[in-house]
Protein backbone atom coordinates (compact mmCIF):
# COMPACT_ATOMS: atom_id res chain seq x y z
CA UNK A 1 0.00 0.00 0.00
CA UNK A 2 2.76 2.60 0.69
CA UNK A 3 3.49 2.52 -3.75
CA UNK A 4 0.09 4.25 -4.09
CA UNK A 5 -0.17 7.69 -5.24
CA UNK A 6 -1.48 8.81 -1.83
CA UNK A 7 1.65 7.80 -0.02
CA UNK A 8 4.58 8.26 -2.75
CA UNK A 9 3.40 11.70 -2.55
CA UNK A 10 3.52 11.96 1.37
CA UNK A 11 7.03 10.02 1.24
CA UNK A 12 8.59 12.32 -1.56
CA UNK A 13 7.52 15.00 0.45
CA UNK A 14 9.31 13.46 3.52
CA UNK A 15 12.04 12.93 1.00
CA UNK A 16 12.55 16.36 -0.35
CA UNK A 17 12.65 17.40 2.96
CA UNK A 18 15.18 15.22 5.01
CA UNK A 19 17.40 14.75 2.07
CA UNK A 20 17.36 11.52 2.50
CA UNK A 21 15.83 8.75 -0.37
CA UNK A 22 13.26 6.24 1.18
CA UNK A 23 15.45 3.28 0.52
CA UNK A 24 17.26 0.50 2.25
CA UNK A 25 17.70 1.40 6.12
CA UNK A 26 15.94 4.46 5.45
CA UNK A 27 12.71 3.23 4.04
CA UNK A 28 10.82 2.14 7.14
CA UNK A 29 11.32 5.24 8.95
CA UNK A 30 9.86 7.59 5.71
CA UNK A 31 6.71 4.77 5.78
CA UNK A 32 6.30 5.85 9.51
CA UNK A 33 6.63 9.51 8.85
CA UNK A 34 3.70 9.41 6.12
CA UNK A 35 1.54 6.97 7.54
CA UNK A 36 1.18 8.67 11.34
CA UNK A 37 1.12 12.06 9.50
CA UNK A 38 -2.09 11.19 8.34
CA UNK A 39 -3.27 9.60 11.82
CA UNK A 40 -2.00 12.77 13.64
CA UNK A 41 -3.61 15.09 11.44
CA UNK A 42 -7.09 13.56 10.91
CA UNK A 43 -7.08 13.55 14.55
CA UNK A 44 -6.07 17.00 15.28
CA UNK A 45 -8.71 18.44 12.83
CA UNK A 46 -11.28 16.08 14.76
CA UNK A 47 -10.90 18.03 18.40
CA UNK A 48 -8.13 15.89 19.94
CA UNK A 49 -5.35 17.49 21.26
CA UNK A 50 -2.17 15.89 22.38
CA UNK A 51 -1.61 14.87 25.79
CA UNK A 52 -1.56 12.16 29.06
CA UNK A 53 -4.35 10.57 28.79
CA UNK A 54 -6.98 9.20 26.86
CA UNK A 55 -7.21 9.66 23.04
CA UNK A 56 -4.96 12.89 23.26
CA UNK A 57 -2.17 10.34 25.13
CA UNK A 58 -3.13 7.99 21.66
CA UNK A 59 -2.72 10.72 19.30
CA UNK A 60 0.51 11.76 21.72
CA UNK A 61 1.94 8.51 20.77
CA UNK A 62 1.74 8.35 17.07
CA UNK A 63 3.07 11.56 16.84
CA UNK A 64 6.25 10.90 19.09
CA UNK A 65 6.69 7.59 16.98
CA UNK A 66 7.20 9.68 13.47
CA UNK A 67 9.16 12.22 15.24
CA UNK A 68 11.33 10.09 16.59
CA UNK A 69 12.11 8.51 12.43
CA UNK A 70 12.44 12.04 11.78
CA UNK A 71 15.39 12.41 13.97
CA UNK A 72 16.82 9.14 12.70
CA UNK A 73 16.44 10.65 9.21
CA UNK A 74 18.50 13.42 10.46
CA UNK A 75 16.02 16.30 10.36
CA UNK A 76 17.44 18.95 12.22
CA UNK A 77 14.33 21.28 12.73
CA UNK A 78 10.40 20.17 13.30
CA UNK A 79 9.48 18.40 10.32
CA UNK A 80 6.05 16.94 10.74
CA UNK A 81 4.08 20.25 10.95
CA UNK A 82 6.03 21.10 7.12
CA UNK A 83 4.29 17.68 5.93
CA UNK A 84 0.81 19.17 6.19
CA UNK A 85 0.14 21.22 3.30
CA UNK A 86 1.68 17.79 0.96
CA UNK A 87 -1.39 16.15 2.99
CA UNK A 88 -3.84 18.86 2.47
CA UNK A 89 -2.94 19.07 -1.10
CA UNK A 90 -3.92 15.18 -1.07
CA UNK A 91 -6.88 14.55 0.65
CA UNK A 92 -8.57 18.14 1.43
CA UNK A 93 -10.54 17.61 -1.06
CA UNK A 94 -12.06 14.90 0.11
CA UNK A 95 -11.80 15.67 4.22
CA UNK A 96 -12.32 19.58 4.16
CA UNK A 97 -11.41 19.78 7.65
CA UNK A 98 -7.66 19.58 6.82
CA UNK A 99 -7.85 22.50 4.73
CA UNK A 100 -10.26 24.63 7.42
CA UNK A 101 -7.81 23.19 9.90
CA UNK A 102 -4.56 23.26 8.46
CA UNK A 103 -2.84 26.10 10.84
CA UNK A 104 -4.12 24.45 13.67
CA UNK A 105 -3.25 20.93 12.56
CA UNK A 106 0.55 22.51 11.67
CA UNK A 107 1.01 24.78 14.96
CA UNK A 108 0.01 21.63 16.98
CA UNK A 109 2.94 19.58 15.24
CA UNK A 110 5.46 21.84 15.42
CA UNK A 111 4.71 22.92 19.17
CA UNK A 112 4.79 19.21 20.18
CA UNK A 113 7.74 18.04 18.09
CA UNK A 114 9.76 21.21 19.31
CA UNK A 115 9.04 19.79 22.98
CA UNK A 116 9.49 16.41 22.22
CA UNK A 117 13.24 17.06 21.12
CA UNK A 118 14.12 17.89 24.26
CA UNK A 119 12.43 15.16 26.20
CA UNK A 120 14.09 12.75 23.45
CA UNK A 121 17.25 14.01 24.40
CA UNK A 122 16.97 13.56 28.06
CA UNK A 123 15.04 10.20 27.82
CA UNK A 124 17.89 9.12 24.88
CA UNK A 125 20.49 10.04 27.36
CA UNK A 126 19.03 7.86 30.29
CA UNK A 127 18.53 4.87 27.65
CA UNK A 128 22.44 4.92 26.39
CA UNK A 129 23.56 5.29 30.97
CA UNK A 130 21.22 2.38 31.86
CA UNK A 131 22.66 -0.01 28.50
CA UNK A 132 25.78 0.38 29.38
CA UNK A 133 26.97 -2.99 29.82
CA UNK A 134 24.10 -4.91 27.69
CA UNK A 135 25.14 -6.13 24.53
CA UNK A 136 23.09 -7.84 21.77
CA UNK A 137 20.35 -10.16 23.48
CA UNK A 138 20.43 -8.60 26.53
CA UNK A 139 16.78 -6.81 28.30
CA UNK A 140 16.50 -3.24 29.92
CA UNK A 141 14.35 -3.84 33.34
CA UNK A 142 10.75 -3.01 33.05
CA UNK A 143 11.12 -0.90 35.94
CA UNK A 144 13.65 1.62 33.75
CA UNK A 145 11.46 1.84 30.44
CA UNK A 146 8.29 2.21 32.58
CA UNK A 147 10.59 5.63 34.29
CA UNK A 148 11.08 6.46 30.50
CA UNK A 149 7.57 6.57 29.81
CA UNK A 150 6.52 7.92 33.29
CA UNK A 151 8.77 10.32 33.78
CA UNK A 152 9.97 11.47 30.84
CA UNK A 153 6.88 10.36 28.25
CA UNK A 154 8.71 7.72 26.09
CA UNK A 155 6.36 5.08 24.78
CA UNK A 156 7.35 1.40 25.19
CA UNK A 157 7.34 0.99 21.67
CA UNK A 158 9.35 4.33 21.48
CA UNK A 159 11.77 2.78 24.01
CA UNK A 160 11.93 -0.76 21.71
CA UNK A 161 12.48 1.30 18.65
CA UNK A 162 15.86 2.86 19.74
CA UNK A 163 17.22 -0.20 21.48
CA UNK A 164 16.21 -2.46 18.15
CA UNK A 165 18.98 -1.90 16.24
CA UNK A 166 21.43 -2.55 18.97
CA UNK A 167 19.49 -5.76 19.14
CA UNK A 168 18.49 -5.14 23.22
CA UNK A 169 15.31 -6.22 24.38
CA UNK A 170 12.76 -4.98 26.99
CA UNK A 171 11.54 -6.61 29.88
CA UNK A 172 7.68 -6.22 28.75
CA UNK A 173 6.30 -7.97 31.82
CA UNK A 174 8.33 -5.76 34.10
CA UNK A 175 7.31 -2.71 32.77
CA UNK A 176 3.35 -4.00 32.66
CA UNK A 177 3.97 -5.04 36.40
CA UNK A 178 5.17 -1.52 36.86
CA UNK A 179 1.92 -0.27 35.22
CA UNK A 180 -0.62 -2.44 36.78
CA UNK A 181 0.85 -1.16 40.27
CA UNK A 182 0.62 2.59 38.83
CA UNK A 183 -3.16 1.67 37.91
CA UNK A 184 -3.95 0.22 40.66
CA UNK A 185 -2.79 3.32 42.76
CA UNK A 186 -4.53 5.50 40.84
CA UNK A 187 -8.07 3.95 41.49
CA UNK A 188 -7.38 3.70 44.76
CA UNK A 189 -6.83 7.61 44.85
CA UNK A 190 -10.31 8.23 42.49
CA UNK A 191 -13.43 8.70 43.95
CA UNK A 192 -15.89 8.98 41.06
CA UNK A 193 -19.02 10.98 40.29
CA UNK A 194 -21.65 8.14 39.48
CA UNK A 195 -22.28 9.94 36.88
CA UNK A 196 -22.00 7.03 34.17
CA UNK A 197 -24.11 5.25 36.33
CA UNK A 198 -27.48 7.21 36.62
CA UNK A 199 -26.69 7.99 32.51
CA UNK A 200 -28.14 5.00 31.81
CA UNK A 201 -31.61 5.58 33.76
CA UNK A 202 -32.09 8.36 31.33
CA UNK A 203 -32.92 5.45 28.57
CA UNK A 204 -36.18 4.37 29.46
CA UNK A 205 -37.21 8.36 30.19
CA UNK A 206 -36.24 9.39 26.33
CA UNK A 207 -37.66 6.53 24.60
CA UNK A 208 -41.09 7.46 26.70
CA UNK A 209 -41.33 11.33 26.92
CA UNK A 210 -39.34 12.19 23.80
CA UNK A 211 -37.22 15.44 23.48
CA UNK A 212 -37.46 18.56 25.50
CA UNK A 213 -38.88 21.24 22.98
CA UNK A 214 -36.46 24.06 24.07
CA UNK A 215 -37.51 27.77 23.99
CA UNK A 216 -35.27 29.88 25.31
CA UNK A 217 -33.96 31.43 22.44
CA UNK A 218 -37.03 33.81 22.35
CA UNK A 219 -38.64 33.65 25.56
CA UNK A 220 -37.65 33.42 29.21
CA UNK A 221 -41.25 32.73 30.89
CA UNK A 222 -42.96 29.68 29.83
CA UNK A 223 -45.23 26.64 30.67
CA UNK A 224 -44.42 22.92 30.87
CA UNK A 225 -45.82 20.06 31.62
CA UNK A 226 -43.75 17.51 34.37
CA UNK A 227 -43.22 14.54 32.21
CA UNK A 228 -41.23 13.12 34.61
CA UNK A 229 -39.47 12.74 38.00
CA UNK A 230 -35.85 11.42 39.08
CA UNK A 231 -34.22 11.24 42.32
CA UNK A 232 -30.96 9.74 42.64
CA UNK A 233 -31.20 8.28 38.81
CA UNK A 234 -34.43 6.48 39.53
CA UNK A 235 -37.39 7.86 38.61
CA UNK A 236 -39.98 8.55 41.20
CA UNK A 237 -43.73 9.60 41.39
CA UNK A 238 -43.08 12.79 43.54
CA UNK A 239 -40.68 15.01 45.52
CA UNK A 240 -41.87 16.47 49.04
CA UNK A 241 -41.19 19.55 50.90
CA UNK A 242 -37.21 20.21 50.93
CA UNK A 243 -35.93 17.40 48.59
CA UNK A 244 -33.80 17.55 45.62
CA UNK A 245 -34.06 15.73 42.08
CA UNK A 246 -33.79 15.91 38.34
CA UNK A 247 -37.56 17.05 36.66
CA UNK A 248 -38.26 16.15 32.64
CA UNK A 249 -40.62 18.87 30.99
CA UNK A 250 -42.44 18.68 27.58
CA UNK A 251 -40.87 22.24 26.77
CA UNK A 252 -38.62 24.43 28.60
CA UNK A 253 -36.86 28.10 28.49
CA UNK A 254 -33.93 26.74 30.27
CA UNK A 255 -30.88 26.74 29.11
CA UNK A 256 -29.16 23.22 29.50
CA UNK A 257 -25.22 23.32 30.22
CA UNK A 258 -23.81 22.57 26.62
CA UNK A 259 -21.19 24.24 24.46
CA UNK A 260 -19.08 25.54 26.88
CA UNK A 261 -22.39 27.81 28.62
CA UNK A 262 -23.31 26.89 31.84
CA UNK A 263 -26.77 25.80 32.24
CA UNK A 264 -29.71 28.36 33.55
CA UNK A 265 -31.05 28.48 36.97
CA UNK A 266 -34.45 30.51 38.39
CA UNK A 267 -38.22 29.36 39.30
CA UNK A 268 -40.70 26.89 38.58
CA UNK A 269 -44.41 27.60 40.35
CA UNK A 270 -47.40 25.33 39.93
CA UNK A 271 -50.81 24.94 42.30
CA UNK A 272 -49.61 24.30 45.56
CA UNK A 273 -45.96 24.04 44.54
CA UNK A 274 -43.10 26.19 44.32
CA UNK A 275 -39.70 24.82 43.55
CA UNK A 276 -35.84 26.48 43.03
CA UNK A 277 -34.03 25.46 39.86
CA UNK A 278 -30.25 25.15 40.31
CA UNK A 279 -29.00 24.06 37.24
CA UNK A 280 -30.34 21.87 33.78
CA UNK A 281 -28.13 19.34 31.71
CA UNK A 282 -28.53 17.46 28.73
CA UNK A 283 -29.00 13.70 28.65
CA UNK A 284 -28.41 11.61 25.60
CA UNK A 285 -28.71 14.87 23.79
CA UNK A 286 -32.08 16.06 23.91
CA UNK A 287 -33.16 15.60 27.25
CA UNK A 288 -33.37 18.87 29.25
CA UNK A 289 -33.05 17.59 32.90
CA UNK A 290 -33.40 20.19 35.60
CA UNK A 291 -31.91 20.14 39.22
CA UNK A 292 -34.89 21.32 41.71
CA UNK A 293 -35.37 21.93 44.98
CA UNK A 294 -38.76 21.69 46.33
CA UNK A 295 -39.60 24.85 48.18
CA UNK A 296 -43.39 24.34 49.09
CA UNK A 297 -46.31 21.62 48.33
CA UNK A 298 -45.83 18.08 46.48
CA UNK A 299 -44.56 18.24 42.64
CA UNK A 300 -46.48 15.29 40.87
CA UNK A 301 -45.76 13.76 37.55
CA UNK A 302 -48.35 15.33 35.18
CA UNK A 303 -47.66 19.03 37.11
CA UNK A 304 -48.55 22.19 35.13
CA UNK A 305 -45.78 24.72 36.25
CA UNK A 306 -44.95 28.41 35.47
CA UNK A 307 -41.48 28.28 34.29
CA UNK A 308 -39.57 31.36 34.89
CA UNK A 309 -35.22 32.05 34.09
CA UNK A 310 -33.48 34.26 35.96
CA UNK A 311 -33.23 36.93 33.64
CA UNK A 312 -30.39 38.83 35.06
CA UNK A 313 -28.06 36.13 35.10
CA UNK A 314 -29.13 34.75 31.80
CA UNK A 315 -28.57 38.09 30.27
CA UNK A 316 -24.97 38.39 31.82
CA UNK A 317 -24.53 34.25 30.25
CA UNK A 318 -25.45 35.95 27.15
CA UNK A 319 -22.61 38.87 27.17
CA UNK A 320 -20.21 36.34 27.84
CA UNK A 321 -21.01 34.00 25.22
CA UNK A 322 -21.02 36.68 22.19
CA UNK A 323 -17.58 38.12 23.83
CA UNK A 324 -16.32 34.90 23.46
CA UNK A 325 -16.82 34.92 19.26
CA UNK A 326 -15.54 38.32 19.43
CA UNK A 327 -12.47 36.99 21.31
CA UNK A 328 -11.83 34.20 18.94
CA UNK A 329 -12.23 36.42 15.73
CA UNK A 330 -10.11 38.95 17.32
CA UNK A 331 -7.02 36.25 18.56
CA UNK A 332 -7.43 34.93 14.85
CA UNK A 333 -6.74 38.43 13.37
CA UNK A 334 -3.74 39.13 15.56
CA UNK A 335 -1.68 35.86 16.02
CA UNK A 336 -2.78 33.93 13.03
CA UNK A 337 -5.42 31.49 11.29
CA UNK A 338 -3.73 28.51 12.85
CA UNK A 339 -6.14 30.02 16.58
CA UNK A 340 -8.98 27.33 16.87
CA UNK A 341 -10.61 26.86 20.26
CA UNK A 342 -10.17 24.02 22.06
CA UNK A 343 -13.09 24.71 24.89
CA UNK A 344 -14.37 27.23 26.78
CA UNK A 345 -16.46 28.02 30.12
CA UNK A 346 -19.29 30.87 29.90
CA UNK A 347 -20.80 31.60 33.28
CA UNK A 348 -22.47 35.07 34.63
CA UNK A 349 -19.08 36.34 36.06
CA UNK A 350 -16.91 35.30 33.79
CA UNK A 351 -15.52 33.55 30.25
CA UNK A 352 -12.59 31.51 30.17
CA UNK A 353 -11.37 30.92 26.14
CA UNK A 354 -9.13 27.53 25.37
CA UNK A 355 -7.24 28.38 21.81
CA UNK A 356 -4.40 26.27 19.82
CA UNK A 357 -1.35 28.52 20.09
CA UNK A 358 2.84 27.63 20.44
CA UNK A 359 3.94 30.14 23.12
CA UNK A 360 2.62 32.80 25.72
CA UNK A 361 0.99 35.79 24.05
CA UNK A 362 3.15 38.97 24.20
CA UNK A 363 1.31 42.37 26.16
CA UNK A 364 1.15 44.04 22.68
CA UNK A 365 -0.82 40.82 21.26
CA UNK A 366 -3.13 41.36 24.35
CA UNK A 367 -3.82 44.83 24.19
CA UNK A 368 -4.32 44.43 20.37
CA UNK A 369 -7.26 41.50 20.76
CA UNK A 370 -8.95 43.70 23.15
CA UNK A 371 -8.95 46.43 21.14
CA UNK A 372 -10.31 44.46 18.10
CA UNK A 373 -12.68 43.13 20.17
CA UNK A 374 -14.16 46.34 21.75
CA UNK A 375 -14.22 48.03 18.34
CA UNK A 376 -17.02 45.56 17.28
CA UNK A 377 -18.42 46.33 20.74
CA UNK A 378 -18.74 49.76 20.68
CA UNK A 379 -20.09 49.30 17.07
CA UNK A 380 -23.38 47.95 18.30
CA UNK A 381 -23.58 46.34 15.69
CA UNK A 382 -27.08 43.60 15.47
CA UNK A 383 -26.52 40.13 15.86
CA UNK A 384 -28.19 38.14 13.72
CA UNK A 385 -28.90 34.31 13.66
CA UNK A 386 -30.63 31.96 11.23
CA UNK A 387 -31.24 28.29 10.95
CA UNK A 388 -29.70 26.47 7.90
CA UNK A 389 -28.47 23.22 6.33
CA UNK A 390 -24.87 22.50 7.38
CA UNK A 391 -23.71 22.84 3.92
CA UNK A 392 -25.16 26.15 3.46
CA UNK A 393 -23.93 27.03 6.66
CA UNK A 394 -20.02 26.26 5.73
CA UNK A 395 -20.60 27.76 2.22
CA UNK A 396 -21.30 31.12 4.09
CA UNK A 397 -18.64 30.80 5.84
CA UNK A 398 -19.42 29.97 9.23
CA UNK A 399 -16.59 28.54 11.81
CA UNK A 400 -17.11 25.15 12.83
CA UNK A 401 -15.32 23.98 15.83
CA UNK A 402 -12.92 19.95 15.31
CA UNK A 403 -14.53 17.79 17.49
CA UNK A 404 -18.09 19.08 17.16
CA UNK A 405 -20.81 17.22 15.61
CA UNK A 406 -23.87 18.89 13.80
CA UNK A 407 -26.94 17.52 12.91
CA UNK A 408 -28.63 18.54 9.04
CA UNK A 409 -29.64 22.12 10.63
CA UNK A 410 -27.29 24.30 12.64
CA UNK A 411 -28.29 27.54 13.89
CA UNK A 412 -25.65 29.88 12.78
CA UNK A 413 -24.44 33.71 14.64
CA UNK A 414 -23.32 36.28 13.00
CA UNK A 415 -22.11 39.96 14.75
CA UNK A 416 -20.38 42.86 13.76
CA UNK A 417 -19.21 44.01 10.72
CA UNK A 418 -15.85 44.41 8.62
CA UNK A 419 -15.66 47.37 5.95
CA UNK A 420 -15.88 45.28 2.92
CA UNK A 421 -19.54 44.20 4.48
CA UNK A 422 -18.91 40.83 5.32
CA UNK A 423 -19.77 39.94 8.84
CA UNK A 424 -16.99 40.02 11.41
CA UNK A 425 -17.76 36.75 13.41
CA UNK A 426 -19.97 33.73 11.53
CA UNK A 427 -19.75 30.54 14.02
CA UNK A 428 -22.04 27.65 14.01
CA UNK A 429 -23.35 27.66 17.71
CA UNK A 430 -26.65 26.44 19.66
CA UNK A 431 -26.00 28.61 23.16
CA UNK A 432 -27.84 31.77 23.70
CA UNK A 433 -26.64 35.78 22.99
CA UNK A 434 -27.24 39.55 23.24
CA UNK A 435 -29.35 41.18 20.37
CA UNK A 436 -26.28 43.55 20.06
CA UNK A 437 -23.06 43.94 20.70
CA UNK A 438 -23.08 47.36 22.49
CA UNK A 439 -24.87 45.29 25.23
CA UNK A 440 -22.02 42.95 26.04
CA UNK A 441 -20.73 46.56 27.27
CA UNK A 442 -16.82 45.88 27.87
CA UNK A 443 -14.26 43.18 27.09
CA UNK A 444 -11.21 43.36 29.04
CA UNK A 445 -8.64 40.27 29.21
CA UNK A 446 -7.83 39.10 32.75
CA UNK A 447 -5.34 36.85 32.35
CA UNK A 448 -3.79 34.43 29.72
CA UNK A 449 -1.71 31.38 30.61
CA UNK A 450 -0.76 27.83 29.78
CA UNK A 451 -3.53 25.31 29.47
CA UNK A 452 -2.11 22.37 27.81
CA UNK A 453 0.64 21.68 25.82
CA UNK A 454 0.31 24.00 22.78
CA UNK A 455 -3.09 25.44 24.21
CA UNK A 456 -3.47 28.71 25.68
CA UNK A 457 -5.88 29.85 28.15
CA UNK A 458 -7.49 33.41 28.16
CA UNK A 459 -9.59 34.39 30.97
CA UNK A 460 -12.13 37.87 31.03
CA UNK A 461 -14.82 39.49 31.93
CA UNK A 462 -17.49 41.74 29.96
CA UNK A 463 -19.72 44.82 31.16
CA UNK A 464 -20.07 45.36 35.35
CA UNK A 465 -17.92 42.83 36.08
CA UNK A 466 -15.01 44.27 33.82
CA UNK A 467 -16.14 47.66 35.23
CA UNK A 468 -14.84 46.72 38.44
CA UNK A 469 -12.33 44.83 37.66
CA UNK A 470 -10.41 48.13 35.95
CA UNK A 471 -11.49 50.13 38.78
CA UNK A 472 -9.82 47.77 41.22
CA UNK A 473 -6.92 47.65 39.30
CA UNK A 474 -6.53 51.16 38.82
CA UNK A 475 -6.85 51.60 42.70
CA UNK A 476 -4.02 48.52 42.76
CA UNK A 477 -1.77 51.10 40.24
CA UNK A 478 -2.54 54.37 42.36
CA UNK A 479 -1.63 52.61 46.23
CA UNK A 480 1.59 51.17 44.12
CA UNK A 481 2.64 54.77 42.59
CA UNK A 482 1.75 56.61 46.12
CA UNK A 483 4.54 54.05 47.81
CA UNK A 484 6.76 54.70 44.92
CA UNK A 485 6.56 58.07 45.19
CA UNK A 486 5.81 58.36 41.75
CA UNK A 487 3.05 59.38 38.88
CA UNK A 488 1.18 55.86 37.50
CA UNK A 489 2.71 56.50 34.28
CA UNK A 490 6.41 56.13 36.12
CA UNK A 491 5.66 53.55 38.54
CA UNK A 492 6.23 50.75 36.12
CA UNK A 493 9.81 51.90 35.05
CA UNK A 494 10.62 52.74 39.58
CA UNK A 495 9.14 49.17 40.09
CA UNK A 496 12.03 47.24 37.23
CA UNK A 497 14.46 49.59 38.88
CA UNK A 498 14.01 48.39 42.11
CA UNK A 499 13.69 44.60 41.36
CA UNK A 500 17.09 45.48 39.55
CA UNK A 501 19.09 46.62 42.89
CA UNK A 502 17.13 43.92 44.86
CA UNK A 503 18.96 41.17 42.64
CA UNK A 504 21.99 43.16 42.70
CA UNK A 505 21.80 43.17 46.47
CA UNK A 506 21.04 39.43 46.70
CA UNK A 507 24.09 38.30 44.64
CA UNK A 508 26.11 40.27 46.83
CA UNK A 509 24.49 39.04 50.09
CA UNK A 510 25.15 35.48 48.52
CA UNK A 511 28.76 36.08 47.58
CA UNK A 512 29.17 37.53 51.26
CA UNK A 513 27.54 34.30 52.86
CA UNK A 514 29.74 32.30 50.58
CA UNK A 515 32.78 33.81 51.11
CA UNK A 516 31.84 33.65 55.18
CA UNK A 517 30.99 29.72 55.37
CA UNK A 518 34.18 28.82 53.18
CA UNK A 519 36.38 30.89 55.63
CA UNK A 520 34.76 28.86 58.45
CA UNK A 521 32.38 31.69 60.12
CA UNK A 522 29.54 30.31 61.48
CA UNK A 523 30.40 26.57 61.59
CA UNK A 524 29.92 24.78 64.34
CA UNK A 525 32.90 23.42 65.51
CA UNK A 526 33.10 20.94 62.20
CA UNK A 527 36.57 19.94 60.95
CA UNK A 528 37.39 21.16 57.88
CA UNK A 529 37.68 17.80 56.41
CA UNK A 530 37.68 14.03 57.77
CA UNK A 531 37.99 10.53 56.85
CA UNK A 532 34.68 8.13 56.86
CA UNK A 533 35.54 4.41 56.00
CA UNK A 534 37.98 5.81 52.93
CA UNK A 535 36.43 8.70 51.65
CA UNK A 536 37.03 12.34 52.77
CA UNK A 537 33.86 14.12 53.88
CA UNK A 538 33.29 17.84 54.75
CA UNK A 539 30.62 18.52 56.78
CA UNK A 540 29.18 22.27 58.08
CA UNK A 541 26.36 23.52 59.89
CA UNK A 542 25.70 27.51 59.04
CA UNK A 543 23.67 29.74 60.39
CA UNK A 544 22.02 32.62 59.10
CA UNK A 545 21.58 30.78 55.59
CA UNK A 546 18.72 29.83 53.76
CA UNK A 547 18.20 26.89 51.75
CA UNK A 548 18.81 28.52 47.99
CA UNK A 549 22.32 29.55 49.44
CA UNK A 550 23.61 26.28 50.37
CA UNK A 551 24.42 24.83 46.68
CA UNK A 552 26.72 27.26 44.86
CA UNK A 553 28.26 26.66 48.84
CA UNK A 554 28.69 23.00 48.52
CA UNK A 555 30.35 23.61 44.68
CA UNK A 556 33.13 25.63 46.04
CA UNK A 557 33.56 22.93 48.83
CA UNK A 558 33.79 20.16 46.04
CA UNK A 559 36.05 22.12 44.07
CA UNK A 560 38.15 22.58 47.65
CA UNK A 561 38.35 19.03 48.82
CA UNK A 562 39.36 17.22 45.51
CA UNK A 563 37.87 13.89 45.88
CA UNK A 564 35.22 13.22 48.36
CA UNK A 565 31.89 14.28 49.93
CA UNK A 566 30.73 17.52 51.49
CA UNK A 567 27.49 18.65 53.21
CA UNK A 568 26.16 21.44 54.50
CA UNK A 569 23.40 22.24 56.50
CA UNK A 570 22.04 25.26 57.06
CA UNK A 571 19.28 27.37 58.88
CA UNK A 572 18.15 30.71 57.55
CA UNK A 573 16.65 33.67 60.09
CA UNK A 574 13.35 32.55 59.70
CA UNK A 575 14.05 28.82 61.44
CA UNK A 576 13.70 26.89 58.65
CA UNK A 577 16.54 24.36 57.61
CA UNK A 578 17.67 23.13 54.57
CA UNK A 579 20.66 20.64 53.89
CA UNK A 580 22.60 19.69 50.66
CA UNK A 581 25.25 17.04 49.96
CA UNK A 582 27.50 16.82 47.10
CA UNK A 583 29.44 14.58 45.66
CA UNK A 584 32.54 14.96 43.80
Amino acid sequence: NYDIDLFRALIGASEDLTGVRAEGAHRASHRVIADHLRACSFLIADGVSPSNEGRGYVLRRIMRRAMRHAQLLGAKEPLMWRLVPALAREMGAAYPELIAGQAAIQETLKAEETRFRATLARGLGILEEETKGLGAGGKLPGDVAFKLYDTFGFPLDLTQDALRARGIGVDTAGFEAAMDRQRADARKAWSGSGEAATEAGWFPVRERVGATEFLGYSSEAAEGVVTAILRDGVEVEALGPGETGQIVLNQTPFYAQSGGQVGDTGTMRGEGVALDVTDVHKKLGDVFAHDVTVREGRLAKGAALELRVDAARRAAIRANHSATHLLHEALRRTLGDHVAQKGSLVAPDRLRFDFVHGKAMEPAEIAKVEEIANAVVLADAPVETRVMGIDEARNSGARALFGEKYGDEVRVVSMGADPDGRAYSVELCGGTHVRRTGEIGLLHVVSEAGSAAGIRRIEARTGAPARRRLVEDSRRLGEIAAMLRAGADDAPAKVAALMDDHRKLERELADARRRLALAGGGAAAAPAAREVAGVKLMARSLTGVGAKDLKPIVDEMKKEIGSGVVAVAGIDAEGKAGIVVGVT
